[in-house]
């Protein structure tokens, strides 16, 4: 990758680890399920008029936005209103590369190689470190959701893998309009009107000016922008060789979680952490001999001709956030 591409990388995971703070300021105002309402709505509303649907079958639309857009931020957004750390929901969110891993075993049968199993076995090792650090503090449930969160961005994956969008950018901004009605009705039944009410009528005072601001950049910053540079610089380099950014994710929310929140993790939730993302690297790491391209043979008597590029494989990585 060139230095420009490696800066555009680096700052999708800056946009997206700072994403987990954005989501903090608005929970701080807002109900976690009127919450996904809002932000989803409005997101659909310029993407119905101005985004032509994707060329994919509704089911596995459907299925994106029910897994990534709807399950995914139902168990975050759950567990960090509950009060999951907002560094360490950047951490658990990562499990959603083994997961897909799997579920793409199962349902699509790709091959479970030594390395992929390896890798899976580390991040749940890390899990359950990060899972045992939390439970001794009493967190339990919250830290259960987001790793249900990270179950639904998995099955997002396996949704837009089976899709096979050739606009994928349209496939990620038309998933927004799945959540916003069943959201805002498990909001009305769950949360309740006066809630929702509550949360509105306080919205337009000088405190509530974080929420929005987080609202803004979660829509604007981490998905939109975030999602389209990191969709473009897929289109241009092999899987394999963009995913590994992702891991600087959770370096960039709990450091910014830390700085800004004051969220201190534990030594064990760091060395849990630590093994999560060598886990997740390991079993998304493409062979070096997989990146180097075969040489053609020459005809005889004629001069050597340079080797064509092959098309790289591709590995399965996160979806844009």
């Amino acid at each position: 990758m060139p230095p420009r591409h490696v800066a555009l990388a680096c700052l999708v995971a800056v946009l997206w680890g700072v994403n987990f703070l954005a989501i903090h300021a608005s929970l701080e105002q807002f109900p976690p399920f009127f919450l996904i309402a809002l932000r989803f709505g409005l997101l659909a509303i310029p993407t119905i008029l101005f985004i032509p649907r994707p060329n994919v079958k509704l089911r596995w639309l459907i299925g994106y936005g029910l897994g990534f857009g709807t399950l995914q931020f139902v168990g975050l957004y759950l567990g960090m209103a509950a009060g999951f750390p907002t560094g360490l929901a950047s951490l658990v969110l990562q499990m959603s590369a083994p997961f897909t891993v799997l579920l793409g075993a199962i349902f699509l049968r790709e091959k479970l190689t030594t390395r992929r199993v390896v890798g899976i076995a580390l991040a749940v090792a890390g899990l359950l470190l990060v899972g045992v650090a939390r439970g001794g503090s009493g967190s339990w449930w919250p830290f259960l959701l987001v790793v249900i969160g990270a179950f639904g961005w998995a099955i997002g994956n396996i949704s837009s893998r089976l899709a096979e969008p050739p606009k994928p950018l349209h496939l990620t901004m038309w998933m927004a309009v799945v959540p916003p009605i069943p959201m805002l009705a498990v909001s009305l039944l769950v949360e309740g009107p006066e809630q929702i009410w509550a949360s509105l009528a306080t919205a337009w005072t000088v405190a509530a000016v974080p929420a929005w601001v987080g609202l803004v950049y979660t829509i604007v910053l981490g998905t939109v922008l975030g999602s389209g540079i990191w969709v473009w610089l897929m289109k241009r380099h092999p899987a394999g060789v963009v995913a590994p950014f992702s891991m600087l994710v959770p370096v960039v929310g709990i450091s910014t979680a830390w700085l800004v929140l004051g969220e201190r993790p534990g030594p064990l939730e760091l060395v849990g952490g630590a093994v999560v993302l060598f886990g997740v690297l390991w079993a998304s790491r493409m062979p070096a001999a997989a990146l180097v391209p075969a040489p053609v043979p020459s005809a005889p008597d004629a001069p050597l001709a340079e080797p064509p590029i092959p098309d790289s494989p591709r590995l399965e990585a996160p979806a844009p956030r």
